[in-house]
């Protein structure tokens, strides 16, 4: 009989490329054909398409068993799978060339390792999506695993996005800036990406030095009567006060794109002529000037390290195991600079060989991140050209994947391969004294295991203004910055300055949403913007506080019905505020301190002074955002377009409040409507 084509039908309500566009699918005669539809949440060049997982013919099956039962059905046609528990937590994510062989593998009860096994025994069902080519399953794997976070694959952490340095162009004096996120800002010309953002701070005070350009805001550059003190120390030309002409300064910007484009050469070679220029003319004042930028580029350049001849653009990945862990450590090269490294250890099982580790790391990394035209490894991976092909159809250009054998190239991965052991090593310690110091604080407290997940929380305002509750995060592992979560004080009933009511409204905000997410209930959109996606519960809260910060946290435990759940612990300040005399507060048990020398003391006190610098932190943050507000931000309907546009056409937010209606309606962008809202805002009369 002849093969059958599946009907694919679009998803009603879902955006992008509409199903029908797919290409049709073969399907053997002992195949039925389903409606399948496109799944939500990706963020990839192509639609992808859901497989019906027929869970319903896998009842109470488990294991082998359910795999077999849903194999029969499955396309011989590239896609990805998804395998997940009796409670519906996904346990792994794949892709396969073909589905049908690929998780018949897994029907067969064969297995090549435990962890393969355990996988699949504690499997209840499974999903499936459907592509066009084995490269649009390989993207949408590393998708599905950086957003489900399966257990059983490996897991790139500590994944947040790079910094880079943005010079903006909508402003008649650009500015230099540390940019971190979408780069959407119009007319804004990127340079990086950097590995940290000590390395963009570090630079861009030195590009200062060269350059002279502001990195002021927009709202302080037009108040400006007289120059600020960055012009006295030589770190601004003073565009905002005419101290240079625009000519002149258009021409250090044109020097500092130059420079970060990767002509320094260029750059310094007509920096040096000029200062050869002024010194014939005994002008030695301006030829200091131009010496200092000389330096100051210097200074830039040495403070990159390795800055290799035959490398233009490319990301250097080395890979050591030691220990049962992995560490990758990835160098940075943009025109042909060096800006920085970064050291990652992902979550993976210790059986895995390190070239499987470092390919499911990469095609993670580069998710959602642009990729350079060169990739250089320290162990070939699994399927290279196919990775490198992915690569290319998310990136738009040819990417290359290779691992270097000789040359400066080879000598650049070695060093990446030293850098990765020896913060490998490095982790390996701190895990060590880690482990010991959770060890003993479980016994200082009276808890039947080391914590796993400690909180910490503190307040931090001014008389009750902009108040804000900061949360730490530590394990195992120490410090786990990115669940570090603030918590904008909203509360219109507490007395400023009430910690007590303060601390309650951060615990209310922070479990409702946990406990919520442990329950069939909505979390609330307040809640969800505070939280983020939180994991498990944490075994211990620690709160910044005595008697008093304790009875208000234990209400809220008990009022949601969780106070046996958590346990709470009070950390005061001693007799005279001094380091050394907290006493703790911990349900059943009288206060009580800590001898001087304890390592666990010591330990409960690196935890608070992080809460408290994260709170501060926020806290400045924000008094800070206030400080600067725009007038045209209090208005609503206003948005960053129309409020570019108005300061663009008129200077200042002052020269717009003085401005007639129909001189705002000439602006590009502002209707009447806008127009008279933005008028009456300004002219209570309207």
């Amino acid at each position: 009989m002849s093969p059958r084509h599946l009907d694919i039908k679009p998803s009603p309500g879902k955006g992008g490329k509409a199903a029908a566009d797919m290409p049709d699918t073969e399907l053997d005669d002992d195949e039925a054909a389903e409606e399948i539809v496109v799944p939500a949440g990706t963020d990839l060049p192509f639609t992808a398409i859901d497989w019906s997982a027929h869970a319903g013919d896998a009842d109470g099956m488990v294991g082998a068993e359910v795999i077999q039962t849903l194999v029969k059905r499955l396309p011989n046609a590239p896609g990805v799978y998804r395998m997940m528990n009796a409670a519906g937590d996904v346990l792994y994510v794949g892709k396969a060339r073909s589905l049908k062989k690929r998780v018949t593998n897994y029907a067969q009860g064969r297995f090549h390792t435990n962890r393969i096994g355990k996988m699949v025994r504690e499997t209840a069902t499974m999903e499936f999506v459907v592509t066009r080519t084995e490269i649009e399953a390989l993207l949408l794997e590393a998708n599905l695993i950086k957003r489900l976070r399966p257990r059983f694959n490996v897991l790139m952490r500590d994944d947040k996005s790079f910094p880079y340095i943005m010079l903006t162009s909508d402003h008649a004096a650009p500015g230099i800036y540390k940019h971190r996120g979408a780069r959407s800002h119009k007319g804004g010309d990127y340079f990086g990406p950097f590995a940290s953002a000590q390395a963009v701070g570090r630079t861009i005070n030195s590009l200062q030095r060269a350059f002279l350009l502001r990195s002021c805001t927009d709202s302080f550059f037009e108040n400006r009567t007289r120059p600020c003190l960055l012009f006295q120390i030589k770190r601004c030309a003073a565009p905002c006060t005419g101290e240079i002409s625009p000519e002149g300064y258009a021409e250090l910007v044109g020097e500092a794109k130059d420079f970060l484009s990767g002509r320094s050469q260029k750059v310094k070679t007509e920096i040096s002529g000029q200062m050869q220029h002024a010194a014939e003319e005994l002008d030695f004042e301006r030829a200091a000037v131009y010496r200092d930028r000389l330096a100051a580029l210097s200074h830039v350049q040495s403070h990159q390290g390795i800055n290799p001849q035959t490398i233009d653009e490319a990301d250097v990945f080395a890979i050591h195991q030691e220990g049962g862990q992995t560490g990758i450590q990835v160098f940075f090269f943009r025109t042909g600079q060096n800006w920085g490294n970064r050291a990652y250890f992902p979550k993976a099982d210790s059986s895995l060989e390190a070239a499987e580790v470092l390919g499911s790391f990469l095609a993670q990394f580069y998710d959602d991140k642009p990729c350079p035209r060169a990739i250089l490894l320290s162990h070939s991976v699994e399927e290279q050209e196919l990775l490198a092909e992915a690569l290319s159809t998310r990136a738009g250009h040819k990417v290359a994947i290779s691992v270097p054998q000789r040359g400066e190239k080879k000598d650049i991965v070695d060093h990446a391969v030293q850098n990765a052991r020896e913060a490998l090593g490095r982790r390996l310690a701190e895990t060590s004294t880690q482990a010991r110091l959770l060890e003993g604080f479980a016994q200082t407290f009276g808890l039947e295991k080391p914590p796993v997940r400690i909180e910490v929380y503190d307040n931090s305002h001014i008389m009750g203004t902009n108040a804000v509750g900061g949360m730490v995060v530590a394990g195992p592992e120490g410090f786990v910055k990115n669940q570090y979560r603030k918590f904008n004080i909203r509360s219109t009933d507490i007395t400023p300055g009430d910690d007590f009511g303060m601390m309650r409204e951060v615990m209310e905000r922070r479990f409702s949403r946990l406990f919520k997410d442990h329950s069939d209930e909505q979390p609330d959109a307040d809640a969800v913007e505070d939280a983020g996606a939180f994991p498990a519960w944490p075994d211990v809260i620690l709160i910044d506080g005595g008697q008093g910060q304790m009875t208000a946290v234990r209400a809220m435990l008990v009022e949601l019905g969780i106070e046996d759940r958590v346990v709470a612990i009070g950390v005061a300040k001693g007799q005279d505020r001094e380091a050394g005399r907290e006493r703790f507060f911990v349900r059943g048990k009288d206060s009580f301190s800590l001898p001087v020398r304890d390592p666990v003391l010591y330990f409960v006190q690196r935890l608070r002074d992080e809460a408290h610098r994260f709170a501060i932190g926020s806290h400045r943050a924000r008094r800070k955002k206030e400080m600067v507000k725009n007038p045209l931000d209090e208005i609503g309907g206003i948005g960053p377009s129309r409020k570019r546009a108005l300061l663009l056409a008129f200077g200042t937010a002052k020269a717009v409040s003085r401005a007639a209606v129909d001189d705002l309606m000439a602006v590009e962008g502002i209707s009447e409507s806008i127009a008279r809202l933005v008028y009456n805002h300004f002219h209570d009369n309207g």
